[in-house]
Protein backbone atom coordinates (compact mmCIF):
# COMPACT_ATOMS: atom_id res chain seq x y z
CA UNK A 1 0.00 0.00 0.00
CA UNK A 2 1.51 3.82 -0.90
CA UNK A 3 1.32 5.53 1.78
CA UNK A 4 -0.52 9.38 1.38
CA UNK A 5 1.19 12.20 2.30
CA UNK A 6 -0.51 15.89 3.53
CA UNK A 7 1.74 18.58 3.27
CA UNK A 8 0.65 21.65 5.27
CA UNK A 9 1.87 25.05 4.69
CA UNK A 10 4.80 26.31 6.80
CA UNK A 11 3.08 29.49 7.58
CA UNK A 12 0.43 27.90 9.16
CA UNK A 13 2.20 24.77 11.71
CA UNK A 14 2.12 27.11 14.13
CA UNK A 15 -1.39 27.35 14.39
CA UNK A 16 -3.11 25.05 17.02
CA UNK A 17 -6.09 24.70 14.58
CA UNK A 18 -3.51 23.43 11.88
CA UNK A 19 -1.67 21.11 14.60
CA UNK A 20 -4.54 19.79 15.70
CA UNK A 21 -6.01 19.04 11.83
CA UNK A 22 -2.55 17.57 11.04
CA UNK A 23 -2.63 15.23 14.04
CA UNK A 24 -5.59 14.04 13.28
CA UNK A 25 -5.13 13.57 9.71
CA UNK A 26 -2.37 11.10 10.97
CA UNK A 27 -4.90 9.19 13.20
CA UNK A 28 -7.17 9.16 9.94
CA UNK A 29 -4.24 7.70 8.10
CA UNK A 30 -2.80 5.35 10.84
CA UNK A 31 -6.32 3.57 11.61
CA UNK A 32 -6.78 2.54 7.91
CA UNK A 33 -3.54 1.07 7.48
CA UNK A 34 -4.66 -0.95 10.73
CA UNK A 35 -8.07 -1.93 8.65
CA UNK A 36 -5.95 -2.64 5.41
CA UNK A 37 -3.91 -5.06 7.45
CA UNK A 38 -6.60 -6.84 9.01
CA UNK A 39 -7.87 -7.69 5.40
CA UNK A 40 -5.80 -10.07 3.99
CA UNK A 41 -5.00 -9.36 0.20
CA UNK A 42 -4.54 -13.25 -0.25
CA UNK A 43 -4.64 -16.49 1.27
CA UNK A 44 -2.22 -18.39 -0.55
CA UNK A 45 0.58 -18.73 1.89
CA UNK A 46 -1.78 -20.80 4.39
CA UNK A 47 -3.07 -22.86 1.39
CA UNK A 48 1.15 -23.64 0.60
CA UNK A 49 2.09 -23.99 3.78
CA UNK A 50 -0.67 -26.63 4.89
CA UNK A 51 -2.18 -28.42 1.90
CA UNK A 52 0.03 -31.37 2.72
CA UNK A 53 -1.56 -31.98 5.59
CA UNK A 54 -4.80 -31.94 4.49
CA UNK A 55 -5.82 -35.47 2.98
CA UNK A 56 -8.72 -36.75 0.44
CA UNK A 57 -10.33 -40.08 1.94
CA UNK A 58 -11.98 -42.99 -0.32
CA UNK A 59 -14.15 -45.32 1.42
CA UNK A 60 -15.18 -48.65 -0.08
CA UNK A 61 -18.00 -50.56 1.54
CA UNK A 62 -19.87 -54.24 0.30
CA UNK A 63 -23.68 -53.81 0.83
CA UNK A 64 -26.43 -56.29 0.13
CA UNK A 65 -27.36 -55.39 -2.92
CA UNK A 66 -31.45 -53.86 -3.46
CA UNK A 67 -33.69 -53.40 -6.11
CA UNK A 68 -34.11 -49.58 -6.97
CA UNK A 69 -32.26 -46.28 -6.35
CA UNK A 70 -29.75 -45.94 -3.13
CA UNK A 71 -29.49 -42.97 -1.01
CA UNK A 72 -26.70 -40.38 -0.97
CA UNK A 73 -25.82 -41.13 2.69
CA UNK A 74 -25.88 -44.40 4.69
CA UNK A 75 -29.10 -45.25 6.85
CA UNK A 76 -28.55 -43.50 10.02
CA UNK A 77 -25.93 -41.09 9.31
CA UNK A 78 -26.21 -38.30 11.63
CA UNK A 79 -25.94 -35.85 8.50
CA UNK A 80 -27.86 -36.73 5.51
CA UNK A 81 -26.75 -33.52 2.87
CA UNK A 82 -23.12 -34.76 2.75
CA UNK A 83 -20.89 -36.08 0.62
CA UNK A 84 -22.10 -39.54 0.15
CA UNK A 85 -21.80 -40.05 -3.72
CA UNK A 86 -24.14 -42.39 -5.71
CA UNK A 87 -22.77 -45.04 -6.77
CA UNK A 88 -25.33 -45.62 -10.11
CA UNK A 89 -26.01 -49.35 -9.79
CA UNK A 90 -29.63 -50.02 -9.35
CA UNK A 91 -31.27 -53.69 -10.41
CA UNK A 92 -28.93 -55.76 -8.92
CA UNK A 93 -31.42 -57.60 -6.95
CA UNK A 94 -29.83 -59.54 -3.95
CA UNK A 95 -26.36 -59.52 -5.37
CA UNK A 96 -24.08 -57.93 -2.88
CA UNK A 97 -22.27 -54.69 -4.64
CA UNK A 98 -19.54 -52.62 -3.22
CA UNK A 99 -20.12 -48.67 -2.64
CA UNK A 100 -17.45 -45.94 -2.60
CA UNK A 101 -17.56 -42.89 -0.62
CA UNK A 102 -15.29 -39.53 -0.70
CA UNK A 103 -14.73 -36.85 2.49
CA UNK A 104 -11.93 -35.38 4.09
CA UNK A 105 -9.78 -35.23 6.93
CA UNK A 106 -5.88 -33.99 7.88
CA UNK A 107 -2.82 -35.51 9.22
CA UNK A 108 -2.22 -34.13 13.38
CA UNK A 109 1.02 -36.15 13.73
CA UNK A 110 4.54 -36.83 11.37
CA UNK A 111 4.18 -40.39 12.52
CA UNK A 112 0.42 -40.57 10.45
CA UNK A 113 -2.48 -39.87 13.07
CA UNK A 114 -5.57 -38.74 10.48
CA UNK A 115 -8.53 -36.82 12.11
CA UNK A 116 -11.95 -36.81 10.01
CA UNK A 117 -15.48 -37.74 10.77
CA UNK A 118 -17.09 -40.60 11.86
CA UNK A 119 -19.78 -40.52 9.31
CA UNK A 120 -17.34 -40.29 6.42
CA UNK A 121 -16.01 -43.89 7.33
CA UNK A 122 -18.46 -45.17 9.41
CA UNK A 123 -19.21 -49.03 7.73
CA UNK A 124 -16.57 -48.72 5.63
CA UNK A 125 -14.04 -51.76 4.68
CA UNK A 126 -11.19 -50.14 2.78
CA UNK A 127 -9.88 -46.75 3.58
CA UNK A 128 -7.74 -45.13 0.85
CA UNK A 129 -6.33 -41.32 2.30
CA UNK A 130 -4.41 -39.78 -0.66
CA UNK A 131 -1.98 -36.47 -0.10
CA UNK A 132 -2.00 -33.68 -2.06
CA UNK A 133 1.42 -34.97 -3.45
CA UNK A 134 -0.77 -38.22 -4.76
CA UNK A 135 0.37 -40.45 -3.06
CA UNK A 136 -2.08 -43.00 -1.56
CA UNK A 137 -1.92 -45.27 2.13
CA UNK A 138 -4.34 -47.31 3.67
CA UNK A 139 -5.63 -46.67 6.61
CA UNK A 140 -6.96 -48.20 9.54
CA UNK A 141 -9.67 -46.90 11.93
CA UNK A 142 -8.40 -46.55 15.91
CA UNK A 143 -11.38 -44.93 17.43
CA UNK A 144 -14.82 -43.45 16.67
CA UNK A 145 -17.13 -41.28 18.14
CA UNK A 146 -20.84 -40.98 17.45
CA UNK A 147 -21.29 -38.27 19.33
CA UNK A 148 -19.28 -35.55 17.97
CA UNK A 149 -19.37 -37.17 14.54
CA UNK A 150 -15.28 -37.88 15.12
CA UNK A 151 -12.84 -40.38 13.73
CA UNK A 152 -9.11 -41.07 14.28
CA UNK A 153 -7.48 -43.12 11.48
CA UNK A 154 -3.91 -44.00 11.14
CA UNK A 155 -1.54 -44.58 8.30
CA UNK A 156 2.05 -46.04 8.04
CA UNK A 157 4.08 -43.72 6.52
CA UNK A 158 7.51 -44.55 5.01
CA UNK A 159 9.10 -40.79 6.09
CA UNK A 160 7.52 -38.23 8.44
CA UNK A 161 4.14 -36.60 7.77
CA UNK A 162 3.40 -33.08 7.25
CA UNK A 163 1.16 -32.22 9.93
CA UNK A 164 -0.75 -29.28 11.75
CA UNK A 165 -1.95 -28.47 15.12
CA UNK A 166 -5.09 -27.88 16.60
CA UNK A 167 -5.75 -24.00 17.76
CA UNK A 168 -7.82 -22.37 20.96
CA UNK A 169 -11.73 -22.43 19.63
CA UNK A 170 -12.59 -20.50 22.21
CA UNK A 171 -11.04 -17.32 21.21
CA UNK A 172 -12.38 -17.56 17.92
CA UNK A 173 -14.18 -14.42 17.43
CA UNK A 174 -17.60 -13.81 15.32
CA UNK A 175 -16.16 -11.87 12.27
CA UNK A 176 -12.78 -13.62 11.94
CA UNK A 177 -11.38 -14.75 8.94
CA UNK A 178 -11.22 -18.58 8.59
CA UNK A 179 -10.18 -21.08 5.47
CA UNK A 180 -11.90 -24.10 5.07
CA UNK A 181 -9.72 -26.95 3.00
CA UNK A 182 -11.03 -30.23 1.86
CA UNK A 183 -11.90 -31.93 -1.24
CA UNK A 184 -15.67 -30.72 -1.96
CA UNK A 185 -17.79 -32.74 -4.62
CA UNK A 186 -15.32 -34.96 -5.16
CA UNK A 187 -13.15 -32.43 -7.00
CA UNK A 188 -9.57 -32.59 -5.29
CA UNK A 189 -7.94 -30.15 -3.24
CA UNK A 190 -10.10 -27.09 -3.09
CA UNK A 191 -9.24 -24.10 -0.31
CA UNK A 192 -12.52 -21.38 0.68
CA UNK A 193 -12.14 -18.49 2.76
CA UNK A 194 -15.17 -16.66 5.35
CA UNK A 195 -15.84 -15.89 8.60
CA UNK A 196 -16.99 -17.26 11.69
CA UNK A 197 -20.92 -16.51 11.42
CA UNK A 198 -21.62 -17.70 15.10
CA UNK A 199 -20.28 -19.64 17.69
CA UNK A 200 -21.68 -22.57 20.31
CA UNK A 201 -24.55 -23.37 17.68
CA UNK A 202 -26.21 -26.96 18.50
CA UNK A 203 -27.64 -29.60 15.98
CA UNK A 204 -28.60 -32.69 17.49
CA UNK A 205 -26.04 -34.02 20.18
CA UNK A 206 -25.58 -33.69 23.70
CA UNK A 207 -22.22 -32.24 22.78
CA UNK A 208 -22.49 -29.67 20.33
CA UNK A 209 -20.00 -27.21 19.66
CA UNK A 210 -20.08 -25.93 16.67
CA UNK A 211 -18.30 -22.65 14.69
CA UNK A 212 -21.10 -21.43 12.31
CA UNK A 213 -18.98 -20.35 9.00
CA UNK A 214 -19.63 -19.02 5.45
CA UNK A 215 -16.75 -20.52 4.07
CA UNK A 216 -17.75 -22.67 1.28
CA UNK A 217 -18.64 -25.96 2.62
CA UNK A 218 -19.92 -28.85 0.26
CA UNK A 219 -20.02 -32.76 0.14
CA UNK A 220 -16.78 -34.22 0.54
CA UNK A 221 -15.69 -31.04 2.65
CA UNK A 222 -16.68 -33.29 6.13
CA UNK A 223 -13.81 -33.95 7.86
CA UNK A 224 -11.61 -31.71 6.71
CA UNK A 225 -9.75 -28.42 8.49
CA UNK A 226 -11.26 -25.03 9.48
CA UNK A 227 -8.13 -22.95 10.32
CA UNK A 228 -7.63 -19.63 11.51
CA UNK A 229 -5.19 -16.99 10.39
CA UNK A 230 -2.62 -18.29 12.20
CA UNK A 231 -2.72 -21.61 10.65
CA UNK A 232 -4.10 -23.54 13.48
CA UNK A 233 -7.17 -25.82 13.45
CA UNK A 234 -10.09 -24.76 15.39
CA UNK A 235 -12.59 -26.41 13.62
CA UNK A 236 -14.00 -29.43 11.72
CA UNK A 237 -16.12 -29.17 8.86
CA UNK A 238 -18.96 -31.45 9.68
CA UNK A 239 -22.76 -30.05 8.37
CA UNK A 240 -24.20 -27.53 5.91
CA UNK A 241 -27.75 -26.07 6.10
CA UNK A 242 -29.06 -26.51 2.75
CA UNK A 243 -32.52 -27.41 0.83
CA UNK A 244 -30.63 -28.95 -1.94
CA UNK A 245 -27.28 -30.08 -0.75
CA UNK A 246 -25.06 -27.27 -1.75
CA UNK A 247 -23.21 -24.26 0.10
CA UNK A 248 -25.40 -21.77 0.71
CA UNK A 249 -23.20 -20.36 3.18
CA UNK A 250 -24.13 -21.36 6.43
CA UNK A 251 -21.81 -24.51 7.60
CA UNK A 252 -20.74 -26.17 10.49
CA UNK A 253 -17.46 -27.29 12.21
CA UNK A 254 -17.26 -29.03 15.96
CA UNK A 255 -15.00 -26.87 17.70
CA UNK A 256 -11.35 -27.64 17.86
CA UNK A 257 -11.34 -27.72 21.85
CA UNK A 258 -14.01 -30.39 21.67
CA UNK A 259 -12.42 -32.48 19.25
CA UNK A 260 -9.12 -32.54 20.81
CA UNK A 261 -10.34 -34.06 24.25
CA UNK A 262 -11.86 -36.87 22.01
CA UNK A 263 -8.87 -37.23 19.77
CA UNK A 264 -6.47 -37.83 23.09
CA UNK A 265 -9.01 -40.47 24.10
CA UNK A 266 -9.58 -42.40 20.81
CA UNK A 267 -5.57 -42.43 20.36
CA UNK A 268 -5.65 -43.85 24.13
CA UNK A 269 -8.20 -46.17 24.30
CA UNK A 270 -9.59 -46.85 20.64
CA UNK A 271 -13.19 -45.25 22.55
CA UNK A 272 -14.16 -41.98 24.42
CA UNK A 273 -14.45 -41.57 28.43
CA UNK A 274 -16.83 -39.29 29.50
CA UNK A 275 -17.55 -38.67 33.15
CA UNK A 276 -20.71 -39.57 34.24
CA UNK A 277 -23.30 -37.98 37.14
CA UNK A 278 -26.00 -40.18 37.01
CA UNK A 279 -28.96 -38.27 36.93
CA UNK A 280 -32.00 -37.13 34.77
CA UNK A 281 -32.20 -33.60 34.26
CA UNK A 282 -34.34 -30.81 33.05
CA UNK A 283 -33.67 -26.91 32.47
CA UNK A 284 -35.52 -24.70 34.58
CA UNK A 285 -38.28 -22.67 32.92
CA UNK A 286 -39.05 -19.41 33.58
CA UNK A 287 -42.51 -20.30 34.87
CA UNK A 288 -41.02 -22.88 38.11
CA UNK A 289 -38.45 -19.66 39.14
CA UNK A 290 -41.63 -18.84 41.33
CA UNK A 291 -42.16 -22.84 42.61
CA UNK A 292 -38.74 -23.18 43.83
CA UNK A 293 -37.21 -21.40 47.22
CA UNK A 294 -34.33 -19.31 46.85
CA UNK A 295 -34.13 -19.47 42.67
CA UNK A 296 -34.38 -15.62 41.13
CA UNK A 297 -33.62 -16.79 37.67
CA UNK A 298 -34.19 -19.66 35.27
CA UNK A 299 -30.60 -21.43 35.75
CA UNK A 300 -29.23 -24.68 36.66
CA UNK A 301 -30.50 -28.10 36.36
CA UNK A 302 -33.44 -29.07 38.11
CA UNK A 303 -32.81 -33.32 38.83
CA UNK A 304 -35.81 -35.03 38.20
CA UNK A 305 -34.85 -38.44 38.65
CA UNK A 306 -31.52 -40.23 40.89
CA UNK A 307 -31.30 -43.78 39.53
CA UNK A 308 -28.97 -45.80 41.21
CA UNK A 309 -25.06 -44.39 40.49
CA UNK A 310 -22.56 -41.72 41.48
CA UNK A 311 -25.28 -39.06 42.87
CA UNK A 312 -27.44 -41.30 44.20
CA UNK A 313 -24.35 -42.10 46.55
CA UNK A 314 -23.19 -38.76 47.24
CA UNK A 315 -26.76 -37.55 48.49
CA UNK A 316 -28.55 -36.45 45.64
CA UNK A 317 -32.40 -36.22 45.31
CA UNK A 318 -34.91 -35.59 42.38
CA UNK A 319 -35.76 -31.72 43.13
CA UNK A 320 -32.48 -30.77 43.12
CA UNK A 321 -31.68 -27.93 41.31
CA UNK A 322 -27.83 -28.27 40.36
CA UNK A 323 -26.24 -24.56 40.48
CA UNK A 324 -22.26 -25.21 39.91
CA UNK A 325 -19.96 -28.06 38.85
CA UNK A 326 -16.27 -27.97 39.85
CA UNK A 327 -16.77 -24.59 40.98
CA UNK A 328 -18.40 -23.07 37.37
CA UNK A 329 -21.82 -22.01 37.12
CA UNK A 330 -24.48 -24.29 35.26
CA UNK A 331 -25.86 -22.10 33.03
CA UNK A 332 -28.55 -25.27 31.66
CA UNK A 333 -28.96 -29.09 30.90
CA UNK A 334 -26.54 -29.03 27.59
CA UNK A 335 -24.22 -27.10 30.04
CA UNK A 336 -24.17 -29.06 32.46
CA UNK A 337 -23.87 -32.13 30.12
CA UNK A 338 -20.89 -30.95 28.96
CA UNK A 339 -18.78 -30.11 31.84
CA UNK A 340 -19.63 -33.96 33.20
CA UNK A 341 -18.51 -35.13 29.81
CA UNK A 342 -15.22 -33.23 29.87
CA UNK A 343 -14.23 -34.46 33.11
CA UNK A 344 -12.15 -37.79 33.72
CA UNK A 345 -13.54 -40.37 35.16
CA UNK A 346 -13.33 -41.52 38.68
CA UNK A 347 -12.54 -37.76 39.76
CA UNK A 348 -14.66 -36.54 42.96
CA UNK A 349 -16.41 -33.13 42.14
CA UNK A 350 -17.83 -30.92 44.11
CA UNK A 351 -21.71 -30.51 43.22
CA UNK A 352 -23.49 -27.42 44.39
CA UNK A 353 -27.21 -27.81 44.82
CA UNK A 354 -30.42 -25.82 45.55
CA UNK A 355 -32.73 -27.64 48.06
CA UNK A 356 -35.90 -26.46 49.82
CA UNK A 357 -34.10 -22.93 49.71
CA UNK A 358 -30.64 -23.96 51.07
CA UNK A 359 -27.34 -24.47 49.10
CA UNK A 360 -25.98 -27.68 49.94
CA UNK A 361 -21.94 -28.96 48.43
CA UNK A 362 -21.94 -32.62 47.14
CA UNK A 363 -19.21 -34.57 46.31
CA UNK A 364 -19.62 -36.72 43.67
CA UNK A 365 -17.12 -39.60 42.21
CA UNK A 366 -18.28 -39.48 38.66
CA UNK A 367 -18.38 -42.98 36.85
CA UNK A 368 -18.41 -43.57 33.17
CA UNK A 369 -21.20 -42.31 30.97
CA UNK A 370 -24.11 -45.40 30.52
CA UNK A 371 -27.17 -45.32 28.78
CA UNK A 372 -28.93 -47.66 30.78
CA UNK A 373 -30.85 -45.74 33.36
CA UNK A 374 -32.93 -47.29 36.44
CA UNK A 375 -35.78 -45.88 38.22
CA UNK A 376 -35.65 -45.38 41.78
CA UNK A 377 -37.43 -47.22 44.44
CA UNK A 378 -40.78 -44.83 46.30
CA UNK A 379 -43.35 -45.61 48.63
CA UNK A 380 -45.86 -48.53 48.47
CA UNK A 381 -48.71 -47.60 47.01
CA UNK A 382 -51.99 -47.69 48.66
CA UNK A 383 -54.59 -49.31 47.28
CA UNK A 384 -57.91 -47.49 48.90
CA UNK A 385 -59.12 -43.99 47.80
CA UNK A 386 -60.17 -45.02 43.92
CA UNK A 387 -62.64 -42.19 43.55
CA UNK A 388 -61.64 -40.03 40.38
CA UNK A 389 -61.60 -36.45 40.47
CA UNK A 390 -60.77 -33.21 38.85
CA UNK A 391 -58.01 -30.62 40.03
CA UNK A 392 -56.62 -27.79 37.77
CA UNK A 393 -57.74 -29.41 34.80
CA UNK A 394 -56.87 -33.07 35.62
CA UNK A 395 -59.23 -36.07 36.37
CA UNK A 396 -56.80 -37.80 38.81
CA UNK A 397 -56.86 -40.98 40.71
CA UNK A 398 -54.51 -43.40 43.23
CA UNK A 399 -52.63 -45.39 40.82
CA UNK A 400 -53.65 -49.05 41.16
CA UNK A 401 -51.87 -52.48 40.46
CA UNK A 402 -54.39 -52.70 37.66
CA UNK A 403 -53.75 -49.49 36.15
CA UNK A 404 -50.07 -49.71 36.48
CA UNK A 405 -50.01 -53.15 34.16
CA UNK A 406 -52.32 -51.38 31.62
CA UNK A 407 -49.77 -48.72 31.39
CA UNK A 408 -47.07 -50.96 31.70
CA UNK A 409 -45.42 -49.23 34.56
CA UNK A 410 -42.54 -50.72 37.03
CA UNK A 411 -44.43 -51.70 40.27
CA UNK A 412 -42.29 -49.50 42.51
CA UNK A 413 -44.21 -46.38 40.85
CA UNK A 414 -46.33 -44.22 42.97
CA UNK A 415 -48.82 -41.33 42.19
CA UNK A 416 -51.89 -40.18 40.72
CA UNK A 417 -52.75 -41.93 37.37
CA UNK A 418 -54.78 -38.76 34.91
CA UNK A 419 -57.17 -40.70 33.16
CA UNK A 420 -58.60 -37.03 31.45
CA UNK A 421 -57.13 -33.54 30.64
CA UNK A 422 -59.36 -30.54 30.18
CA UNK A 423 -58.61 -29.54 26.57
CA UNK A 424 -59.17 -25.61 27.92
CA UNK A 425 -56.95 -26.33 30.58
CA UNK A 426 -53.33 -24.83 31.17
CA UNK A 427 -52.42 -28.02 31.97
CA UNK A 428 -53.45 -29.44 28.19
CA UNK A 429 -51.30 -26.20 26.93
CA UNK A 430 -48.37 -27.56 28.90
CA UNK A 431 -48.50 -31.37 27.48
CA UNK A 432 -50.20 -33.53 30.07
CA UNK A 433 -52.38 -35.91 28.72
CA UNK A 434 -54.20 -39.17 30.00
CA UNK A 435 -51.50 -41.64 30.95
CA UNK A 436 -49.30 -39.16 32.64
CA UNK A 437 -48.81 -39.99 36.36
CA UNK A 438 -48.45 -37.43 38.91
CA UNK A 439 -45.59 -38.63 41.70
CA UNK A 440 -44.73 -35.22 43.22
CA UNK A 441 -46.05 -32.33 44.15
CA UNK A 442 -43.74 -29.32 45.35
CA UNK A 443 -40.91 -31.86 45.52
CA UNK A 444 -43.24 -34.03 48.07
CA UNK A 445 -44.01 -37.71 47.23
CA UNK A 446 -48.42 -38.21 45.96
CA UNK A 447 -50.19 -40.88 46.88
CA UNK A 448 -53.50 -39.72 47.22
CA UNK A 449 -55.94 -37.12 45.60
CA UNK A 450 -55.41 -35.72 49.58
CA UNK A 451 -52.03 -35.79 49.39
CA UNK A 452 -52.33 -33.09 45.94
CA UNK A 453 -55.17 -30.98 47.24
CA UNK A 454 -52.64 -30.48 50.73
CA UNK A 455 -50.27 -29.38 48.54
CA UNK A 456 -52.52 -26.71 46.59
CA UNK A 457 -53.66 -25.00 49.45
CA UNK A 458 -50.05 -24.82 50.66
CA UNK A 459 -48.68 -23.36 47.72
CA UNK A 460 -51.88 -20.77 47.45
CA UNK A 461 -51.04 -19.99 51.70
CA UNK A 462 -47.78 -19.24 50.53
CA UNK A 463 -48.71 -17.01 48.13
CA UNK A 464 -47.72 -18.75 44.92
CA UNK A 465 -49.14 -18.77 41.67
CA UNK A 466 -47.82 -21.90 40.57
CA UNK A 467 -47.80 -26.02 41.96
CA UNK A 468 -44.42 -27.72 40.53
CA UNK A 469 -45.44 -31.26 39.85
CA UNK A 470 -43.09 -34.16 38.97
CA UNK A 471 -44.84 -36.26 35.85
CA UNK A 472 -43.92 -39.27 34.37
CA UNK A 473 -45.21 -40.93 30.88
CA UNK A 474 -43.67 -44.15 30.43
CA UNK A 475 -41.19 -44.23 32.70
CA UNK A 476 -39.58 -40.55 32.29
CA UNK A 477 -39.86 -38.26 34.56
CA UNK A 478 -40.14 -34.19 34.08
CA UNK A 479 -41.18 -31.07 36.29
CA UNK A 480 -44.36 -29.11 34.87
CA UNK A 481 -45.01 -26.05 36.70
CA UNK A 482 -48.69 -25.99 36.80
CA UNK A 483 -50.81 -22.47 37.32
CA UNK A 484 -53.31 -22.70 40.31
CA UNK A 485 -55.51 -20.15 38.78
Amino acid sequence: MTNQVITIPRQLTNTPRVLWLAALAVMFLVAQAIVAQARPESFADLADRFSPSVVNITTSTMVAGRTGPQGIVPEGSPFEDFFREFDGQRGDGDRPRRTSALGSGFVISEDGYVVTNNHVIEGADEILIEFYSGKELPAKVIGTDKNTDIAVLKVEPDEPLAFVSFGDSDVARVGDWVIAMGNPLGQGFSVSAGIVSARNRALSGSYDDYIQTDAAINRGNSGGPLFNMDGDVIGVNTAILSPNGGSIGIGFSMASNVVKRVVVQLQQYGETRRGWLGVRIQNVGEDMVETIDGLDVAAGAMVTDVPDGPALAAGMEAGDVIMSFEGKKVADVRDLVKKVGNTEVGKTVRVVVLRAGKSQTLKVTLGRREEAEAVPASQPIPESEPQEKEILGLTVAPLTSEVRSELGLDEEISGLVVSDVNDTSTAYEKGLRAGDVLTEASQQILLTIADLENRIDEAKEAGRKSLLLLVRRGGDPRFVALALD
